[in-house]
C-alpha cells in the first residue's frame, strides 16, 4: 500500500468520525441526557396560531415549514401518549404512545391552516399505517392534531379531498386527533437540518421519502406559496 493511498484512508476515516462520531457524542454528553419540555399557551408568540403535525421523522418535518413566510418557528416534539417530559431514546424505543411531531407557529395573516394541510400531506406517505419510509413503528406514524373545532373541520375537508382526488390507490389512514399535551424535543433536535446539514442530507437521501413523493407528486410536489 503506498503511502498516499494510506493518509488517503486515514483522511476518509477522521473526516467520518468528524462527521458522525464528534456530533453524537457531543450530544450525548451534553444534551442528550436532558430531558424534553411541555409546551405551555405561554410559549406560543402573541398573534400566532398553533397547527401540530406527525409525519415520521421531525427532522424532516420542520424545512418545509421553516422556510415559508408567515411562520414564526417550527418546533420538533413528542405527542400522543402518557409518558410525561419523553426523552427520544424513550420515544423512539416504542412503549410510551408518543409519536414524533411538530408544532408550527403560524400567522394566520399571512398563510392559512389550509394551506400549511397542503403542506403537509406532500411530506408523507398517508396510507402507511405502521410507520414513514425507513423509520418503523408507532412512533413515526402520522396525525393531525387539531386545536380547534375549526382546524378539526378544516382537516377532514382536506383528507376527504385527498381521498377523492384519486392520487393514492390505497386508503388514507392518517388520523385526525385532537391536540394532547406537546413536549418540545432535545435541544440538539432543534433545526437539526441547519445545525448537522451533511448527517441530515444523509439521513434524508436514504430514508426513501424524497423519491416517494416525487413519484406521487410530481410537478405538484411544490406548492407555490411566499417564502421568507
Amino acid at each position: 500500500m503506498s503511502k498516499r493511498l494510506k493518509w488517503s484512508i486515514i483522511a476518509g476515516v477522521l473526516v467520518l468520525i468528524g462527521v458522525f462520531v464528534i456530533p453524537e457524542a457531543y450530544a450525548y454528553l451534553t444534551k442528550r441526557n436532558y430531558e424534553s419540555e411541555a409546551v405551555s399557551e405561554e410559549d406560543v408568540p402573541e398573534g400566532y396560531e398553533v397547527a401540530t403535525f406527525a409525519g415520521g421523522c421531525f427532522w424532516c418535518m420542520e424545512p418545509p415549514y421553516e422556510k415559508l413566510d408567515g411562520i414564526y418557528e417550527v418546533i420538533s416534539g413528542y405527542t400522543g401518549g402518557d409518558t410525561e417530559n419523553p426523552t427520544y431514546e424513550e420515544v423512539s424505543a416504542g412503549g410510551t404512545g408518543h409519536i414524533e411531531a411538530v408544532q408550527v407557529y403560524y400567522d394566520p395573516g399571512k398563510i392559512t391552516y389550509e394551506q400549511l394541510l397542503d403542506v403537509f400531506w406532500r411530506q408523507i406517505n398517508p396510507t402507511d399505517d405502521e410507520g414513514q419510509f425507513v423509520d418503523r413503528g408507532y412512533q413515526y406514524t402520522t396525525a393531525i392534531f387539531y386545536h380547534s373545532e375549526a382546524q378539526k373541520m378544516k382537516a377532514e375537508q382536506s383528507k376527504k379531498a385527498l381521498s377523492e382526488s384519486g392520487r393514492f390507490d390505497k386508503e388514507i389512514v392518517t388520523p385526525i386527533r385532537e391536540a394532547e399535551e406537546f413536549y418540545r424535543a432535545e435541544e440538539y433536535h432543534q433545526d437539526y437540518y441547519k445545525k448537522n446539514e451533511f448527517r441530515y442530507k444523509f439521513y434524508r437521501g436514504n430514508s426513501g421519502r424524497d423519491d416517494y413523493l416525487e413519484k406521487k407528486w410530481g410537478e405538484d410536489r411544490e406548492l407555490e406559496l411566499p417564502q421568507k
